[in-house]
C-alpha cells in the first residue's frame, strides 16, 4: 500500500430538486443514486451474512426502515458469500468481519448504471474496532448497521458534525459517555420523507432482484466494490472532521463503483484533512 497522504479540499454539497407536490428540495440524497423500479412501494432483498452477535441489529434495521412502508420494504435473505460479502445483483449484502486496523468502521458501496440507477449494494462492519471497549455496545453498533444499509438506499447524512438529529443518518458517536443512549440509532420522519423525494418518480424498467439474488455477472458495472481500499478508486468528498469519505471508481459508459467509508473517531482524529487509506 502507498504510505503518503493526500489533502482533501472542501465538500461538494449536491441538492436535487424533485417534484412532489410543487418542487421540494432534497436535503440528504446520495447524488440522487436510486433503484430503479417500476412500482412504489418496492421490496429490496437484503443478505444476511453476519454471523448470530450481529444478525439482530440487522433485523433490527430492517424493522425500523419498513415502519414507514411508502416506499421501501426490506426483506431479508440468505446471504452468499460470509466475510468477503461479495456482491450480488439487485440484492444489498451485509456483512461483518475482521476486515483489520485499517481505520475504517463501517463501510457502503454501491454500483451504479446509467449514471443513477443502483445495481448492488453492500454493507460491512468491522470487528477489528467493534470488538475494542470503544466501539462494543449494542447502541453504536445499530446506529452503524443502520446507517450503512440505508447508504444503498441511496440516502447520504442528515448531519456531519457530530450533532444528533435523532436519525442514524447522523453522525452522533453512540460511544463513551453516550454509550447507553438510543439517540441516533433508528431513521426518523426526514429519512422518510426523504425516500419519498428520491424515490417520487417512477422508471421503466427495474434493477431490483426478483428472487434471493443472482451472484452478479462480469459487466463493468456489476463489479465488486472490494475491500481493498486501492480499488476505491478517487477520493471525490471528505467531512471537515474527517470521519466520512466518499470514493468513485469510474468504470465508464455511465458505470460507476461508488464508496462510502466511515473512518473511527481516531482514524479522523489524526489527521482530518488526509486520505485515511495511506495513514496506515
Amino acid at each position: 500500500m502507498v504510505n503518503r497522504r493526500w489533502a482533501v479540499g472542501g465538500l461538494t454539497a449536491v441538492a436535487c430538486l424533485f417534484a412532489v407536490t410543487g418542487v421540494v428540495q432534497a436535503t440528504h440524497s446520495w447524488g440522487g443514486y436510486h433503484w430503479a423500479r417500476t412500482a412504489n412501494p418496492f421490496t429490496l432483498k437484503v443478505g444476511n451474512n453476519m454471523n448470530v452477535s450481529w444478525s439482530g441489529y440487522l433485523t433490527q434495521t430492517s424493522q425500523d426502515w419498513n415502519a414507514d412502508g411508502r416506499i421501501i420494504v426490506t426483506a431479508i435473505v440468505p446471504g452468499t458469500s460470509n466475510k468477503q460479502c461479495r456482491a450480488v445483483a439487485g440484492t444489498t449484502q451485509v456483512c461483518n468481519g475482521s476486515y483489520g486496523r485499517n481505520g475504517w468502521l463501517g463501510l457502503a458501496s454501491i454500483n451504479i448504471t446509467g449514471g443513477v440507477h443502483i445495481t448492488q449494494g453492500t454493507a460491512k462492519m468491522n470487528d477489528t474496532y467493534f470488538s475494542t471497549a470503544t466501539y462494543n455496545n449494542p447502541n453504536e453498533k445499530l446506529h452503524v448497521v443502520c446507517q450503512e444499509v440505508a447508504h444503498t438506499f441511496g440516502l447520504a447524512h442528515q448531519s456531519e458534525d457530530g450533532s444528533s438529529q435523532n436519525s442514524c443518518m447522523d453522525y452522533f458517536s453512540n460511544t463513551g459517555a453516550n454509550a447507553g443512549s438510543t439517540l441516533s440509532t433508528k431513521p426518523n420522519a426526514h429519512d422518510f420523507e426523504e425516500l419519498g423525494i428520491i424515490y417520487a418518480h417512477l422508471d421503466s424498467t427495474t434493477t431490483l432482484a426478483s428472487g434471493a439474488g443472482t451472484q452478479a455477472p462480469g459487466n463493468p458495472s456489476q463489479a465488486d466494490p472490494g475491500g481493498d481500499p486501492n480499488e476505491w478508486g478517487q477520493l471525490v468528498s471528505q467531512t471537515a472532521n474527517g470521519r466520512s469519505s466518499t470514493y468513485e471508481r469510474d468504470h465508464g459508459n455511465g458505470n460507476k463503483t461508488i464508496t462510502h467509508v466511515f473512518w473511527t473517531a481516531e482514524a479522523a482524529e489524526n489527521c482530518p484533512s488526509c486520505d485515511h487509506r495511506y495513514d496506515h
